[in-house]
């Protein structure tokens, strides 16, 4: 059987939020099918070193880092403009910057809604907005991250949900608008993961997880990576304006009184 469609070689990615983690390990698998990344953050000493370690590799692809707040619409500007003048184009758009906070509804402050809202929102919007003339020449595909948090709502994570929420309706609309330009839209909502964060404070590591265990509410960056290839590549080109849900076991009420 042919794996062809499933490979993203020879296009170039931005993946925002790739210094560690999810994003991080998406940038990794794209390099090592031949695809060349530009890997940001906020600090650029946070995305070097993934750059340096892709480009020392035997990766086909080769990496790019570049220091971008994806709140800052003139950085996310330059790093569009960067991408483009280093490797010609751009194919793909993973937008995985985010963040988060754990706090009761009755104690978010109007600035920690307003920075969650910035980050998770307005930094979708930034980057898509401004790779939009580039994805259109040719035909690419965006992909968004959102949050099972998103989709069901989150206890002492409001603003989180309620943004994530959000990046699903965005990716819902835009896969419509811009259909016409040969440009898929999709998303993710993946549930826990173990990525170094949630590592150091539930204590997971993911040489822990078992893959092939499907009773488990917990996975691994590279199960998440597998999606986002997935979305990426000609294999999914039916899939449009979805958001596939990457949870393992759904959690499901044993409480069935009426």
């Amino acid at each position: 059987m042919s794996t062809e469609q499933f490979s993203v070689d020879g296009e170039t990615a931005i993946i925002t939020g790739s210094s560690s983690g999810i994003g991080r390990g998406i940038a990794e698998r794209f390099a090592a099918d031949g695809v060349d990344v530009v890997v940001c953050s906020r600090e650029q000493e946070n995305v070097d070193p993934v750059a340096e370690e892709i480009n020392e590799s035997d990766s086909p692809g080769r990496a790019l880092a570049i220091e971008c707040d994806v709140t800052d619409r003139d950085a996310v500007d330059a790093l569009v403009e960067a991408t483009v003048e280093e490797f010609g184009g751009l194919d793909v758009l993973v937008n995985n910057a985010g963040a988060s906070f754990m706090a009761g509804f009755d104690d978010v402050s109007e600035n920690g809604w307003k920075t969650i809202v910035d980050i998770n929102v307005h930094g979708t919007y930034h980057c898509t907005h401004a790779a939009s003339e580039h994805l259109k020449d040719g035909g690419g595909s965006v992909i968004n991250f959102a949050s099972v948090a998103g989709q069901r709502g989150s206890p002492l994570m409001s603003p989180y949900g309620a943004s994530k929420a959000a990046v699903i309706n965005l990716t819902t609309t835009l896969s419509y608008e811009w259909a016409e330009d040969d440009v898929r839209v999709n998303c993710i909502a993946p549930g826990f993961v173990a990525t170094p964060g949630v590592e150091s404070q539930m204590g997971v590591s993911a040489d822990n997880i078992d893959r092939e265990e499907v009773a488990r509410r917990i996975g691994t960056v590279e199960e998440i990576a597998d999606v986002t290839q997935f979305l990426a590549s000609p294999a999914s080109s039916y899939v449009v304006g979805e958001t596939i849900t990457a949870q393992g076991v759904p959690q499901i009420s044993e409480d069935h009184d009426v």
